[in-house]
């Protein structure tokens, strides 16, 4: 089993543009319809920004949920979008994301024998206090797989952000326990299976792997036995049209040489949103957001929204991105912050010293509340006890800091909250009195200000061994602060589609022959996030719509 490389593919049924995973479950889906499909990506290497995340999928009703017992009414789901999304983006792609969701996850499943997933219980909905969420969360996420089932196709997989030692392999059930090794007998038991794990796969010889490169090796199995070529190093330059302004086809680039392919049935653009194209992020991005500290792929520049806008395509939600708190590592490594701001023994304040929203908020939550304030620099505040209960950024309990985080001023440290104030240049009156105030809320148990720890979202990363998991004072020197910036996991702007998937002109005509998922396309998220996945489902499920209709249309 090999990746093509060659270019010698000029005209097919379906072209997907793009090789995350909205991009190869349409592609799979194009295949088992009977269509004569290729996939071409901008990288040398295969699975987009999916690759590079957790993996999670947010689709409510889907199999693997209802074999854990987790079923839903219509109604409910339908309840927790319109609070969550409302009226942002149009009720019909709403409807379908809803009502195609579960079917594609059951063709997935029925259809390929490497498309299997898990329920991360408690992996709450990221709201779940609004009508029709769930505590109990909806999230699922890929089996484990060994790569090696990919053969030649193994090292193209792209590669994860950051490396882990041979053998080791966690997913996101895992993870949230893990967080715990130091606090909690099941987090122990964890840590000790993870460990047997890991050497059995290095006795083994086995290339374990989870989250998004287990997500991407399965999808990428599935087409292969489908059939599909995946041709590397082959950018999108434009589209193609016709007299009456219909997509046929695409113009691309493979080792420097222009390649026509004309597709019959239609394209989809699958190549992630405009994270790293700075030009884009300072002309759309709200104030406080236009700084690149993104954790997408490199290579997300805007190709495939570009490409629409040239051909008259409309496009909403520019201003909006998956935020994510984050900070640069001096290496330049973006790392994000998702279960360290749920920790006791830490607290979050903007450039005056106070606390300006609930910490433990879902993180795109917690970006808009910074972006709004214009909280620049923010600074991630935490006590010695924190460092040697819990992992931060990276850093396992017990572990030092690296020094170049202290020498390149993204940490710094203290025995007082005046002397961390007087460092990151804060009135230390201010920052003492916040600490107070937040350790007082820790002792009451109610935090009277944010209301952290109030969702079960708040408390799922928190400490569970403690009466309230997201509380507990901060009062132990030396004392350290993160600065942290607005980061996110890709933009949310893009195509606006209708229903079937199919791009929409700025008239609200459609373009024939095209269609967008994944962060190409106008999130059906609206400005907000369901819960975990809520950016791999839906661009799956619109890939899957994309494919459907591109075959119904012969």
């Amino acid at each position: 089993m090999t990746t093509e490389h060659d270019n010698t593919c000029r005209e097919v049924d379906f072209v997907v543009v793009g090789s995350g995973a909205g991009g190869l479950t349409a592609a799979y889906t194009a295949a088992l319809g009977g269509l004569d499909t290729l996939i071409i990506e901008k990288s040398p290497v295969f699975g987009g920004s999916t690759a590079l995340s957790g993996g999670g999928i947010w689709i409510p009703n889907n199999p693997t949920l209802r074999r854990a017992g987790i079923v839903d009414s219509r109604d409910s789901v339908r309840a927790y979008l319109d609070a969550v999304v409302g009226d942002r983006v149009p009720s019909e792609n709403i409807d379908a994301f809803i009502d195609e969701g579960p079917a594609m996850l059951e063709f997935l499943e029925r259809t390929s024998p490497h498309l299997r997933f898990q329920w991360c219980p408690g992996y709450s909905d990221y709201h779940p206090e609004k009508p029709g969420g769930r505590p109990e969360g909806r999230s699922i996420e890929p089996l484990p797989i060994d790569l090696r089932r990919l053969g030649d196709d193994e090292p193209l997989l792209r590669p994860a952000a950051l490396a882990t030692p041979p053998g080791l392999f966690i997913t996101s059930k895992d993870f949230v326990a893990l967080n715990m090794v130091m606090r909690t007998w099941h987090g122990r038991r964890t840590a000790m299976q993870t460990g047997v794990r890991a050497a059995k796969a290095v006795l083994l010889r086995r290339h374990m792997e989870t989250l998004g490169r287990a997500l991407i090796a399965r999808l990428r199995l599935a087409t292969v036995d489908a059939g599909v070529p995946l041709v590397l190093d082959t950018p999108m330059q434009r589209l193609l049209t016709d007299e009456r302004g219909a997509v046929t086809g695409v113009l691309a680039e493979h080792r420097g040489q222009p390649v026509r392919i004309r597709a019959r049935r239609g394209v989809l653009l699958a190549t992630g949103g405009f994270e790293h194209n700075h030009e884009m992020r300072k002309a759309h991005l709200r104030a406080g957001g236009r700084d690149d500290y993104s954790a997408a792929s490199d290579d997300n520049t805007g190709d495939g929204i570009i490409a629409g806008q040239q051909i008259g395509a409309a496009v909403d939600l520019m201003d909006d991105a998956w935020w994510m708190p984050s900070f640069q590592r001096p290496d330049g490594i973006n790392q994000v912050l998702v279960s360290e701001r749920s920790i006791p023994r830490s607290l979050i304040i903007d450039p005056t010293g106070r606390r300006f929203t609930n910490e433990a908020a879902p993180y795109v939550t917690f970006v808009h509340a910074q972006l709004a304030g214009g909280h620049d620099p923010a600074w991630f505040i935490f006590d010695h006890t924190a460092t040697r209960r819990y992992p931060i950024g990276g850093i396992m309990p017990g572990q030092r800091f690296p020094a170049a985080w202290y020498e390149s001023g993204l940490l710094h440290r203290a025995e007082s909250p005046a002397g961390l104030a007087a460092a990151i240049g804060v009135d230390a009156d201010t920052l003492t009195r916040t600490i107070q105030r937040f350790n007082g809320f820790a002792r009451s148990g109610a935090d009277l200000d944010f209301g952290r720890g109030d969702s079960a979202y708040d408390n799922y990363y928190g400490d569970p061994s403690l009466p309230h998991p997201t509380l507990d004072v901060i009062d132990r020197a030396p004392f350290h602060a993160l600065r942290i910036r607005p980061g996110d996991l890709g933009t949310k702007g893009g195509l606006v589609y209708n229903s079937n998937a199919q791009v929409m002109r700025t008239d609200g005509s459609v373009i024939e022959g095209l269609y967008a998922t994944g962060n190409t396309s106008a999130a059906v998220m609206g400005n907000d996030y369901a819960g975990a996945g809520a950016t791999i489902g839906p661009a799956m499920v619109f890939g899957h719509i994309a494919a459907r209709h591109a075959v119904r249309a012969g």
